[in-house]
């Protein structure tokens, strides 16, 4: 603050970034003499008198405020600071530049100075050491975090697959273990292992799905990826929801999106869980009115007289046919359009006419319709892909379901026999007969009655007695 010869009160402000900078000069001058032609401010003086009872005083400016006064103090230690610089001069005029006072009213306008002092870089050997490096520190943690954390996962990249092996593995043989340890009963035992065979081939579904989607993201464009691939997002990629609802479905091929109904219709779905009742009254009625009398006047198929083992056979063969029917409408037809009603799953088709199969090659392609999916997809594809012959793919994907057709069978039943192994494998060489004999006949009637009577007539009585009677024997040597 100074006053002018004519009297009028002068406000004074610093030109730096902020108010009160500490570097700004202008605050030396309150040692130095008052220039000519003002007159003395400071308290006490009839012209600060005069300013304060005029209202002209701006308070914060004031010597006496303690704004002024740390301002002060700041400015005067810094700039002994800075003077010991190998580039600061001595605060002298020549070297101070533009410093000095600026009026407040010139304080914002393009013409007050911006360089007013000699200052050192940061970073310069003089100064470098008065600095913070903070922010540094934090930067080189950051990037450590970055690296290490790129070689964690690229390391967990590489062991994901045998880490997925390993749990699909345990999800499969830790129900064998709990079913044989606790000697559960066969229909308990069964629905376990049915169940954990259902989770295993959607866990496998799963990962193999996403890891062929990865490749392709590598190999094209996403634009073309969304566009060739149906029901698939690159954008959108995995959520948690997605999988719930692929383990609630009624289909054992992963994808990221399903064919969607709109509704669900609650009348219809009340209706099919009606027949689903009747249909497994019906099933133990026929089991226990006709099948378990038959098997237990029975002997071992392969131990006793050959025409009395072909008679039990025989007799067997109507009343398990239809429960197998019943079996096959509870659950392919009845269950499955109930849950795929319920999640609005659209595609619903969980068999195709395979009781007017040819050949049992088509009966395989078309009585399971999820489980033939399956096994197209992820094992006798990918066999073919790598060069393997369509026969061998053919006899691997037999193997794969010979393996958990034995443990949905063997396991509950508490003994390995291998029948129901066996019994698939059968199938193999039973897909070229049939085949050769409908292509040496022309006829269409004479391959399905082969099926029928291969499939139906003589295979399914005979794995009944041959599981019966093991179970037994079981349970006398037990007793």
């Amino acid at each position: 603050m100074a006053t002018s010869s004519d009297g009028q009160i002068q406000t004074l402000v610093r030109p730096s970034e902020t108010d009160l900078s500490s570097s700004d000069p202008l605050f030396h001058r309150r040692s130095s003499p008052s220039p000519p032609g003002t007159t003395d401010a400071s308290p006490g003086s009839s012209s600060h008198k005069a300013a304060e009872s005029a209202g002209q005083l701006d308070s914060r400016t004031s010597p006496d405020s303690a704004v002024f006064r740390r301002a002060i103090a700041e400015d005067d230690r810094e700039g002994s600071e800075e003077g010991r610089g190998s580039l600061m001069a001595p605060r002298d005029k020549e070297n101070q530049g533009s410093g000095g006072w600026i009026p407040a009213k010139y304080k914002y306008r393009a013409s007050a100075p911006a360089h007013r002092w000699i200052r050192e870089s940061p970073l310069s050997s003089d100064a470098i050491f008065k600095q913070s490096h903070a922010g540094l520190l934090n930067l080189c943690i950051v990037v450590l975090i970055a690296v290490n954390g790129r070689l964690i996962i690229e390391n967990l990249m590489k062991v994901v697959i045998s880490l997925h092996l390993m749990l699909t593995t345990a999800e499969i043989v830790y129900p064998v273990y709990v079913i044989l340890r606790c000697d559960s009963a066969v229909l308990s035992g069964f629905t376990l292992m049915f169940f954990a065979s259902i989770v295993w081939l959607k866990l496998v579904s799963f990962a193999h799905t996403n890891y062929d989607l990865r490749t392709l993201i590598k190999s094209f464009d996403k634009e073309d990826t969304s566009t060739n691939l149906s029901g698939f997002d690159a954008e959108e990629g995995i959520s948690f929801k997605q999988l719930v609802y692929f383990m609630l479905a009624p289909t054992l091929c992963y994808q990221q999106k399903y064919p969607r109904t709109k509704c669900i219709r609650k009348g219809w779905v009340i209706c099919q869980f009606i027949k689903l009742v009747i249909c497994t009254g019906l099933m133990g009625f026929i089991i226990e009115q006709y099948i378990n009398p038959i098997v237990q006047n029975s002997q071992h198929p392969l131990k006793g007289n050959l025409l009395y083992a072909i008679e039990r056979i025989l007799k067997l063969s109507v009343p398990t046919l239809y429960v197998w029917l019943c079996m096959f409408y509870c659950f392919f037809h009845l269950w499955l359009n109930i849950l795929a009603e319920l999640l609005c799953f659209g595609d619903r088709e969980f068999y195709k006419d395979w009781w007017n199969a040819k050949t049992v090659e088509e009966y395989w392609r078309m009585w399971n319709m999820p489980v033939h999916k399956w096994m197209v997809r992820h094992i006798y594809f990918p066999c073919v892909q790598k060069g393997l012959p369509k026969g061998i793919a053919i006899l691997i994907s037999f193997l794969v379901s010979a393996i958990f057709h034995e443990l949905c069978v063997a396991v509950p039943c508490h003994i390995i026999k291998f029948w129901a192994f066996l019994g698939i494998l059968f199938q193999i060489p039973l897909v070229f007969l049939t085949k050769y004999l409908q292509n040496k006949f022309r006829n269409t009637m004479v391959g399905n009655m082969i099926f029928w009577i291969f499939f139906s007539i003589l295979g399914q009585p005979m794995c009944v007695l041959l599981y019966y009677h093991d179970v037994m024997n079981r349970k006398i040597r037990t007793d």
